[in-house]
């Protein structure tokens, strides 16, 4: 797939903007379509509030009622981001949604989240979900860019070339 992920404001009812959050990362768990929605943020900023002599601070939506996704648009990922619950729709003429530019996206703050991995090319790690839960794989790429592991797992004698999310497995003590 040669198209590259990029951000899209998704229009929702105010303050379903968090729920839309979870049912979108839900349906794209269940459904397996980490390659094709690869983030969704609510951008917060904490205010500062003095009241009665005490200081509070708080987080507030910085764009209430939209949703950032960062996605690789096909026909599928528009069909799952448009019908999920709370999403009125995606920002841009007609049905045509428009990615943010790379200066707007600078301009939000939104921080593609760095990927911290504690894991090496080598090392056997844990299957902790999907089929091959409970498996051990021995690691032998790292894709930190799509978020994924290639290891070989041991299925009856032989070793069996398998990719997984970063959230299938887990590091082994």
């Amino acid at each position: 797939m040669s198209e590259r992920a990029r951000w899209y404001v998704v229009h929702t009812y105010s303050g379903y903007e968090n729920k839309v959050k979870a049912n979108l990362e839900k349906t794209i768990e269940n459904r397996n379509l980490h390659d094709l929605i690869l983030d969704v943020q609510v951008p917060m900023e904490e205010q500062v509030e003095e009241k009665d002599g005490k200081t509070k601070v708080t987080l507030k939506k910085i764009f209430p009622g939209y949703v950032l996704v960062k996605m690789v648009m096909t026909d599928d990922s528009w069909y799952v981001v448009r019908n999920t619950r709370g999403v009125t729709g995606f920002v841009g003429p007609g049905s045509k949604p428009v990615p943010l530019t790379d200066e707007e996206v600078d301009c939000m703050g939104i921080k593609d989240a760095p990927v911290a991995i504690d894991l090496e090319v080598g090392e056997n790690i844990k299957i902790i979900s999907g089929p091959l839960k409970e498996f051990v794989a021995s690691i032998q790429e790292i894709n930190l860019e799509k978020r994924k592991i290639k290891g070989l797992v041991n299925m009856f004698g032989r070793d069996t070339l398998a990719e997984f999310d970063f959230n299938q497995v887990e590091k082994m003590d």
